[in-house]
């Protein structure tokens, strides 16, 4: 899967007028606001393009459009799939179509790859009330410090992950590559073409020993969920070379710091500073993305798909887990390949 330079693709591909006007809240481009004929045509070549993609490449998936909002769009899977998952306050098992709007997700991601999604105090520093509002919410258990009013004793909690400014800024690097943790990187070897990448990026307790010719060695950044995060003195332990940069998702928890401060961990340490990018993406898989977009000139994705039967995730480096909206998940991710895949160029 591949994400190309955005950028470029958003000039190209969605015409600048018709985007903003989506972005004010116009759905119906034909008839509340008139647009160019380039505009419409750029929007029709978006959707269109989008369609022969999904078609080709999405094991299945077929796109499936209604009216001439040419940004909204319905991903539909096979209707034999048969989806293991159930909502687990309603009972009721996923379904099989999703809405996306292609508009908004260049939008989002544009406005990405336009700012930095590592926490800062001169992040937390330029809200208003930021350190009452905000910064508390960054800290497990921070609704127990009267929301920072003793900004001394929170921001000593947050120090050891809390920069002065960004570390990092837009497009740094050139080519980056973010590894997910699907089986299916066990049926290609791209160990050294992921090596070849200026940045890898990876998730969690992804290992790299014994695996390294089907995900490489090199490792730049590593993503981590609250549970990950946890055992930062195991994380540490996946790269040999003990600089991965580690990058917190969640919150801060006074676990953390004692293991930063005792082990002691001298890789970088971070609070991710993310945007939102809805119910389907809330996984530690599209925050490493959602970070790389926010880093690197072009992005290429590794292990972001799930079994053929699309019925669950699956691991490469262990058995398959029933995760939340696998098929919700695999949809979104066939969206993200489609808008970054060289077809729209």
């Amino acid at each position: 899967m591949r994400l190309l330079q955005l950028g470029f693709f958003l000039a190209l591909a969605s015409g600048l007028s018709a985007l903003l006007i989506y972005i004010s809240g116009v759905s119906d481009l034909h008839t509340t606001t008139k647009l160019s004929d380039q505009d419409l045509e750029a929007l029709q070549s978006l959707q269109s393009g989008f369609k022969k993609c999904v078609s080709k490449n999405g094991l299945g998936l077929q796109a499936v459009t209604k009216g001439s909002d040419y940004c909204q769009v319905t991903l539909n899977f096979p209707t034999d799939t048969v989806p293991k998952w159930k909502d687990p306050k309603t009972g009721q098992l996923e379904g099989l179509s999703f809405e996306f709007n292609l508009c908004e997700a260049v939008a989002t991601w544009e406005q990405v790859r336009n700012s930095t999604t590592i926490l800062t105090r001169e992040f937390i520093d330029a809200l208003p009330n930021g350190w009452e509002d905000y910064a508390w919410r960054r800290i497990n258990k921070g609704v127990l410090l009267n929301r920072c009013e003793n900004n001394t004793l929170c921001l000593e909690k947050l120090s050891l992950v809390l920069p002065k400014t960004p570390p990092y800024v837009p497009k740094q690097f050139d080519r980056c590559a973010v590894i997910g943790n699907s089986g299916d990187l066990l049926q290609t070897k791209f160990g050294k073409e992921i090596d070849d990448y200026d940045v890898v990026i990876r998730e969690n307790g992804a290992p790299i020993e014994n695996y390294t010719e089907f995900v490489g060695k090199k490792s730049s950044f590593r993503l981590l969920n609250r549970g990950s995060a946890k055992a930062l003195d195991k994380v540490i332990e996946l790269d040999e070379t003990r600089k991965e940069v580690l990058i917190i998702k969640t919150t801060i928890h006074d676990i953390m710091n004692k293991m930063i401060q005792e082990v002691p961990i001298n890789n970088p340490v971070y609070l991710m500073l993310g945007a939102s990018f809805g119910s389907a993406a809330k996984g530690t898989g599209l925050k490493a993305l959602e970070f790389a977009l926010s880093i690197c000139e072009s992005v290429d994705m590794y292990g972001f798909t799930v079994d053929p039967g699309y019925k669950e995730w699956t691991r490469y480096f262990s058995e398959s887990r029933q995760g939340h909206t696998p098929l919700h998940g695999r949809a979104y991710y066939q969206m993200m390949e489609c808008l970054g895949d060289k077809i729209f160029l």
